[in-house]
């Protein structure tokens, strides 16, 4: 993965997590790294928009969807 740079992470479409949970004290946000032109997804704590930026491939995150999915709760 690549390292974006301040205007590029501004620049990402984030959607909050819709298991988030009621507080929202334990919020994920997803973005298409296809938005800024890479491949994959982004994945930050929304309590820290400005914090750490995980990349995921788009395999590795179909996966992952697809796993938690199959979990009951």
């Amino acid at each position: 993965m690549t390292t974006l740079n301040p205007a590029a992470r501004a620049a990402l479409p984030w959607r909050k997590s819709s298991f988030s949970g009621a507080n929202e004290s334990q919020c994920v946000e997803v973005a298409p790294l296809a938005a800024v032109g890479h491949e994959g997804i982004a994945v930050r704590d929304s309590k820290r928009p400005d914090g750490p930026i995980v990349q995921i491939g788009l395999g590795a995150f179909a996966a992952f969807v697809s796993y938690t999915r199959r979990q009951t709760v």
